[in-house]
């Protein structure tokens, strides 16, 4: 049985750890805009992911082999992701509204017969997904309730391959053939809004360590490189404004678990033991790995609050920047 830990953090401050938050790529698409239409927005959240390193040895750590973190969300329901990203659509029309864009309405936008060719059902959408080089996830994607169908675009979700990517990247084509059009045809620059929202941290010192140079620690983060606007101009020039600095919110919100077998460990520990009395020995380190199993629960309404508060921030920034392109 897993021993929890309850991980404790100082109030909700939501921080963005690097200089350059952002690559801001402006073509013209917003210049002397005065509308915009939001065709696509959506919240992914990370519930399952793989991650893991590579070490050459030492008397503490893995010994060689491959140190791998499986992490697993559990206590997020549905409800909570629907609400949380119709409160990140509200938030962000509303900070566009205040920048002086006017959004139309999606009734309006998706009432032509262009954008009806976007998609062809609400979602949410479950995608396995590339994190980075040697990280691997999967995530499930809401569409805000406001719009009627869930639209992603080409470069939205970095896709784990296998023959599910392959459809998805079918659909996506046919919506940014669909959104280009509407944006030439209506005069209105697009907009498309992807966050991704990740509960664990293998970068930063956290509370677990358990060698081979991984550590996990729970907070709530926006995954930089994966989380971005772009914008489709009725010029046909596109802007992007891509979050590249870790930006996380910490919090009371998540429990963590050991959720590593009994047996898991055992092995672990005689690996630990034999190449502790191999390096003794002068005999040289066998590639033993280590792989441990975590699952982080979610504590309710707070985990609500905070990722509110961390999407909130991101928008702020962002509409700062589109806002400076028009």
């Amino acid at each position: 049985m897993g021993i929890a830990l309850a991980i404790s953090f100082p109030a909700a401050e939501v921080v963005a750890k690097d200089a350059k938050e952002f690559e801001v790529k402006d073509k013209g698409a917003l210049q002397g805009a005065g509308q915009v239409a939001v065709v696509a927005f959506n919240v992914g959240f990370i519930f399952e992911s793989i991650d893991q390193t590579k070490k050459t040895g030492g008397l503490m750590g893995a010994f060689g082999g491959t140190t791998k973190a499986q992490s697993k969300l559990v206590g997020v329901t549905p409800e909570m992701m629907q609400a949380i990203t119709d409160a990140a659509y509200a938030d962000f029309t509303a900070r566009l509204a205040a920048a002086g864009m006017t959004v139309i309405a999606p009734a309006t936008v998706f009432a032509s017969e262009t954008m009806a060719k976007a998609g062809s059902d609400r979602g949410p959408s479950e995608e396995s997904i590339q994190l980075e080089k040697k990280s691997k996830g999967k995530a499930v994607f809401y569409a805000p309730s406001a719009l009627p169908i869930q639209v992603i675009l080409p470069g939205d979700v970095s896709l784990g391959g296998g023959f599910g990517s392959i459809g998805s990247n079918m659909k996506a084509t046919r919506s940014a053939l669909a959104v280009g059009t509407y944006a030439k045809e209506s005069g209105v620059p697009a907009v498309d809004v992807i966050y991704l929202i990740d509960f664990s941290d293998q970068k930063r010192p956290g509370a677990f360590s358990f060698g081979g140079s991984l550590k996990v620690n729970a907070n709530l983060s926006v995954v930089p490189d994966l989380s971005k606007v772009t914008v489709i101009g009725a010029n046909g020039k596109q802007n992007q404004v891509v979050i590249t600095s870790p930006m996380s919110v910490d919090g009371e919100f998540i429990e963590v678990a050991d959720a590593s077998t009994g047996a898991a460990k055992a092995t672990q520990s005689a690996a630990n033991v034999a190449g502790g009395l191999a390096a003794a020995a002068g005999i040289g380190l066998p590639m033993f790995g280590k792989t441990r199993k975590f699952e982080f629960t979610a504590n309710g309404e707070q985990y609500q609050a905070g990722a509110v508060a961390l999407v909130g921030n991101a928008n702020e920034r962002i509409v700062a920047q589109m806002a400076a392109q028009r």
